[in-house]
């Protein structure tokens, strides 16, 4: 019995890796300073795990940015607009324009598309694919590597991106053709890539392969047949685990087992009822791994549940052909629950029942000697206070709260309604608000400067008292107030400044939630969340930001937004608990947001946005889910928003999603405004909206917030008028892409100055 990890978080436990980036993005540090603190995480990472006792090690599990963009720089899918940059920089400065964008030296050159990974919030870079796409091998990264780990004496199995996923996760830039056309293109740079590994000692190789558990089109079938036979075929000797993660293999059980493969992965975090099927399908010739431990949230492992899993298979197949493993990558969990040493902010009783990346290491440990023959008397020990712990979590009276969920059994269909159907809203809204045609308005937060998260850090640590941390953040929000009045934006916000994370900061003000000093997990390139836990039932104790909202609206006759995020995001970015439905959680958090937004309009706040970028990212994987999860995820953001009058104007926004299959479902909303992402797809995005004539009004993202790049007015004029050719200009708004917390002010001004000036011509052009 072996045992394995599929790939481990990369931002260091300190974030360092975050840091270093974002030292080397602004010019403060070299090249060789943001090299040599990759090397350090990449050879921390192994030595934990070796000296853990796990017996294959991932490497190329690291990335600079995202694993998906090293797997296009891997294979030269280098858009046309990088080859100026290719031939003239750094492959890393090559690499980081293609995440972020380049507008330096007299070029100004868009960033790559970005969308959601899976289900989950992590972010990666689309690859972009063309009818005469070549393939060829660019960089070497995979190949040093290994050769790295073998030196440090790591018995490493390099992870890669299998090629039928890769292909499928990209976008064709061009009609005409169908991306796996490519497949025959693409497949000689992986043998060239395989012939290194295989000649520098490679023993395993871990092709990493989602779509296995995901609905298949024949030719997607045919294509998985076509590819592992032709790299079969080439490496008879090779050992190639294929990994399936975030959802059962289902009707693909026979395509995955007839792979020519050495063993599969399968997830039984997400799906433990297809272990039955699987033992019984999977010929002589492939070995089985485990998914137990859940990769994707951070509570302990069940190891008598586990275990049960184990000898199911051993009793089966043999000992010999099992491997234990978490779910998947442990990239989506926080490093290390050592680092949470504060009871005041992670209590001790919560603290036990959790573990992070390097607990679960350890766990798959542990259940590899549980389930010898003969384990010792400290692993024995281990299984005793693991069940312990499991049964502390379910009797503790933490977690219920009757009044809670007495709530939730008396809430009915008419809460989850507005008073009046839209059309009638819109005019009772225009009424009030008097807003012009095409306007303007940001996401919710403006940048967070170092000052700014200096004045947190000062008071969190007492160095600041309540009163002088109020002042600066009001002095800061006044300012953003009259820079948006001097610059003309129509619909203003207050910033955020007094806000960490918009789930964070709304968790810290619930019951049912606990923090971490330290569970920081990435999201897309150097930006890390640190996700709350929902361990308990969710209620809202007192108003969360009506104090703000009311300051902001006070110092100006502009209407300000109240900002609030809606269930689905805040459960979605949380680590939820796994005791009860998450529907039924995402309702207790509903009601609560329901409260605040009824408090909002209460204190005279006539616009209230409700976030819900989250809420495309939760489908189910499987198609013949979905309805079931979209019934309760759009019932939830109604009774969040419902409760307001007709006058009342209620916006969402969402990003990074495709839209098409679910907007049916985003009209179910029933949201006055939604705002979206737009700018990376050239407002691509829209077409879904005009294609089902959305009935409401639509705010389409006209600059990439995720780029430093400028875009000019002219530009943003151009995606206007793009916008305007499928949606009535009468239901437009203008606005960024995403919220702006992570940007520079310089940019930022610069920006929003000629998004207004960009809406003011259009108007214009309708005026005449």
């Amino acid at each position: 019995m072996q045992t394995h990890i599929l790939g481990y978080p990369r931002i260091g436990s300190n974030r360092e890796l975050k840091k270093a980036c974002e030292q080397y993005w602004t010019g403060k540090t070299d090249v060789t300073a943001l090299l040599e603190t990759g090397k350090t995480i990449k050879e921390n990472n192994w030595k934990l795990q070796q000296e853990a006792g796990i017996d294959l090690i991932p490497c190329n599990d690291f990335s600079y940015y995202d694993q998906v963009l090293d797997m296009t720089l891997t294979v030269g899918a280098i858009p046309q607009r990088y080859q100026e940059i290719a031939s003239q920089k750094h492959e890393l400065d090559l690499y980081f324009s293609m995440a972020r964008g380049f507008q330096k030296e007299g070029l100004d050159i868009t960033a790559m598309e970005m969308t959601k990974w899976f289900d989950t919030n992590y972010h990666y870079i689309v690859p972009e694919f063309r009818k005469d796409q070549e393939f060829s091998l660019f960089s070497d990264k995979i190949i040093k590597e290994f050769i790295s780990a073998k030196e440090a004496g790591i018995r490493a199995k390099p992870v890669m991106i299998g090629p039928v996923t890769y292909l499928l996760l990209g976008k064709e830039k061009e009609e005409g053709f169908d991306k796996l056309d490519l497949a025959d293109k693409l497949l000689p740079v992986y043998l060239q890539i395989l012939k290194e590994l295989e000649n520098h000692g490679a023993e395993y190789i871990q092709f990493d392969e989602p779509f296995l558990a995901l609905d298949l089109s024949e030719k997607a079938k045919e294509t998985y047949r076509f590819v592992y036979s032709e790299i079969r075929k080439y490496f008879p000797d090779l050992k190639f685990i294929l990994a399936t993660y975030f959802e059962g293999l289902l009707d693909n059980l026979s395509l995955a087992s007839s792979l020519p493969a050495d063993v599969l992965h399968i997830d039984l975090a997400r799906c433990p009822e297809q272990l039955d099927e699987v033992l019984q399908a999977i010929p002589e010739t492939l070995s089985l791994s485990l998914g137990i431990v859940d990769g994707r949230n951070i509570w302990k492992n069940d190891f008598e549940k586990s275990l049960h899993f184990i000898d199911k298979a051993v009793r089966k197949i043999g000992s010999g052909r099992v491997f234990i493993a978490p779910s998947c990558s442990l990239l989506h969990v926080p490093a290390d629950l050592d680092a949470e040493n504060n009871e005041e902010i992670l209590s001790g009783e919560i603290k036990q029942w959790m573990a992070f990346a390097k607990q679960k290491v350890h766990e798959i440990v542990v259940l590899k000697k549980l389930a010898s023959e003969n384990p010792d008397y400290h692993t024995l020990q281990q299984l005793a206070a693991n069940k312990k712990a499991i049964e502390n979590r379910s009797t503790s009276a933490l977690i219920h709260h009757p009044e809670v969920k007495d709530r939730v059994d008396v809430t009915t269909a008419e809460d989850a309604k507005r008073s009046s159907p839209f059309k009638a809203r819109k005019k009772s809204q225009q009424d009030i608000l008097q807003l012009p045609l095409f306007p303007t308005t940001t996401i919710g937060s403006f940048p967070q400067t170092k000052e700014v998260r200096a004045w947190r850090s000062k008071f969190k640590k007492g160095e600041l008292s309540a009163a002088q941390y109020d002042a600066l953040l009001k002095e800061e929000t006044e300012r953003t107030i009259r820079w948006q009045e001097e610059i003309g934006i129509d619909v203003l916000v207050h910033g955020e400044f007094e806000r960490n994370d918009m789930v964070e900061y709304f968790g810290e003000q619930l019951a049912g939630f606990a923090f971490t000093q330290n569970g920081w997990v990435q999201s897309y390139g150097s930006r890390c969340v640190k996700p709350p836990v929902i361990y308990g039932d969710v209620h809202r104790p007192a108003p969360m930001t009506v104090y703000w909202s009311e300051y902001a609206q006070s110092l100006t006759k502009k209407w300000v937004k109240g900002m609030l995020t809606g269930p689905v995001t805040i459960l979605q970015w949380s680590f939820v608990r796994d005791d009860q439905p998450r529907s039924l959680t995402c309702k207790q958090i509903a009601l609560a947001i329901r409260d605040e937004v009824t408090d909002l309009e209460r204190a005279g706040i006539r616009i209230i946005q409700i976030d819900e970028p989250a809420i495309r990212e939760g489908l189910p994987l499987r198609t013949s889910e979905w309805q079931s999860y979209l019934k309760w995820a759009v019932e939830a953001f109604r009774i969040s928003a419902s409760g307001v009058e007709d006058s009342t104007q209620i916006h969402t926004h969402m990003c990074y999603s495709e839209f098409n299959d679910i907007i049916q479902n985003i009209a179910n909303m029933d949201a006055d405004v939604i705002t979206i992402e737009c700018s990376r797809s050239q407002m691509e995005l829209l077409n879904a909206f005009s294609d089902f004539q959305y009935p409401n009004e639509i705010g389409p993202g006209v600059y990439d917030i995720h780029s430093p790049r400028v875009p000019s007015k002219e530009e943003m004029v151009e995606l206007l008028k793009k916008a305007q050719a499928v949606i009535p200009a009468e239901q437009l708004w203008v606005n960024p892409d995403c919220g702006l917390k992570t940007r520079h002010w310089e940019e930022t001004e610069k920006a929003l100055i000629a998004m207004v000036a960009a809406s003011k011509e259009m108007s214009e052009v309708f005026a005449l």
